[in-house]
């Protein structure tokens, strides 16, 4: 008989086709489910952009929002200061600012503390006498405090002495200067002009006198000042000013100056809306494309009959009512209020949804009445941080429905391992009956085709 090496080549059954074709069937629910399972991911990644645009939103939102404990239009005033003369002084505004014109008069700057050694040496000279100690100290004491520069005996000459100065930070600046002769001399200059920044010197380093190496000079008598510190004179709208350096915080409220040269200017304070604008701006940005994001995730094509990924979802339908609502809904607060709607300043929806900043009506209104302006978009702006807070926060709607779909995930990858495993044994299954209908099948042709064969034999012994 002969041997059957492949199922089906015996009987003429293409089993491989058969097991084939059933499996297929089989498999249909497990198609099913995979399908529900991408279908559940492709929601979790849409959800993922729906909550990066709410963040955006949420972030230009509290911009808008006023600090706690300050009002609206203290926190969202800002102020630009010019100078008539930019050459004369620079100047920078903060929110206690108050919108004025100053007269400015600066009649002499403050000047920096100098201070030069008495002697001078040749370079590379040993300038410091250690004794028997193997470190000596500077110290510069400016206003009550004293910073000591520690130095080491391998620091003996002026640039060791320049470098260990510099490094401490101690309110003066060291340098070395080299006259025609090849001698060299150390300056000292405190760091900042103005009486208050400057240092008396001391310490227990002893420099070498050139001229009587046997007897050291006391770091406090070694140094001489070569120009006093001394205080600008200033006078603001006719009004000494009392300074400290070149540099007057809050002469002016809200106004900080930096005094460059003499001389006399007009110093103008208004209100500068540039800031607030951009905030809005950015605002208004991040609305319209957190609006964008809602439509297209939310979309239906009826021509294709295509729907997106959340279309007819409820968290998608919860995010858009709510937010609408932040911005429709006039704030409690603005009951009473000069201006109650964003509208009212120049921010209004279009006809497709989006918000469109009106710059010359929102100029018009800040210009008319800046604290009811403010008001508007403090109110606004708090309201939709709250809103925003909520729909991101761990119990909110977003990440409750994340959670549901990764819950359903991972049942459903469950249902998918257990059915692959049943698969594997269905096929097994297949495989082995039909495996041994085909084994069947060709010993029954094996045996007929024997038989047929001894039957003809027969007749022709018979006819013969």
């Amino acid at each position: 008989m002969a041997t059957i090496s492949s199922a089906g080549v015996g009987s003429g059954i293409n089993v491989e086709s058969l097991v084939s074709s059933l499996m297929s069937v089989e498999k249909q629910p497990l198609t099913k489910l995979q399908s529900r399972q991408t279908s559940y991911e492709s929601k979790i990644s849409a959800l993922g952009n729906l909550k990066s645009a709410l963040a955006t939103l949420q972030t230009a939102a509290k911009a808008l929002t006023p600090a706690t404990g300050s009002t609206a239009a203290a926190s969202l005033s800002a102020y630009k200061a010019t100078l008539a003369d930019s050459t004369i002084a620079t100047a920078s505004t903060t929110s206690a600012a108050v919108a004025g014109t100053y007269t400015l008069d600066v009649t002499a700057l403050a000047t920096n503390q100098r201070h030069a050694l008495g002697k001078t040496y040749a370079a590379g000279d040993a300038v410091l006498d250690f004794g028997a100690d193997s470190s000596r100290t500077l110290t510069f004491t400016k206003g009550g405090t004293t910073t000591t520069v520690t130095l080491e005996s391998g620091q003996n000459s002026l640039a060791g002495v320049r470098d260990a100065i510099n490094k401490a930070e101690a309110g003066v600046s060291a340098s070395i200067v080299t006259d025609t002769g090849g001698k060299q001399n150390l300056l000292l200059t405190a760091t900042n002009g103005g009486t208050a920044n400057a240092v008396t010197i001391g310490g227990t380093a002893t420099f070498v006198d050139p001229a009587a190496p046997g007897s050291p000079i006391a770091a406090a008598s070694a140094f001489s000042q070569t120009q006093a510190a001394s205080d600008a004179a200033v006078k603001i709208q006719g009004v000494s000013i009392a300074t400290s350096g070149n540099t007057i915080a809050n002469a002016v409220d809200g106004i900080n100056l930096t005094l460059t040269k003499t001389g006399s200017t007009t110093l103008t304070v208004a209100r500068d809306n540039t800031d607030l604008k951009s905030k809005l701006d950015t605002f208004v940005t991040a609305y319209n494309s957190l609006n964008t994001s809602i439509k297209s995730l939310g979309a239906y094509n009826a021509s294709t009959k295509t729907a997106a990924v959340l279309n007819g979802d409820s968290t998608l339908r919860s995010v858009q009512s709510q937010i609408r609502n932040a911005l429709g809904n006039v704030p409690s607060s603005l009951n009473d209020a000069a201006y109650k709607t964003l509208s009212d300043i120049g921010i209004a929806f279009q006809s497709d949804g989006s918000l469109k900043l009106d710059s010359a009506k929102f100029d018009k209104a800040a210009t008319a009445n800046f604290s009811a302006t403010a008001a508007v978009i403090g109110a606004f702006g708090s309201t939709l941080k709250t809103a925003t807070t909520n729909l991101l926060a761990s119990n909110g709607v977003i990440a409750s429905r994340t959670d549901g779909l990764n819950s359903s995930i991972k049942s459903i990858g469950n249902q998918i391992d257990a059915y692959e495993t049943r698969l594997t044994a269905i096929e097994k299954t297949y495989r082995a009956k039909f495996t041994a209908l085909d084994t069947a099948m060709t010993s029954m042709t094996t045996t007929s085709s024997y038989l047929s064969q001894q039957l003809s034999i027969l007749s022709n012994m018979a006819s013969n």
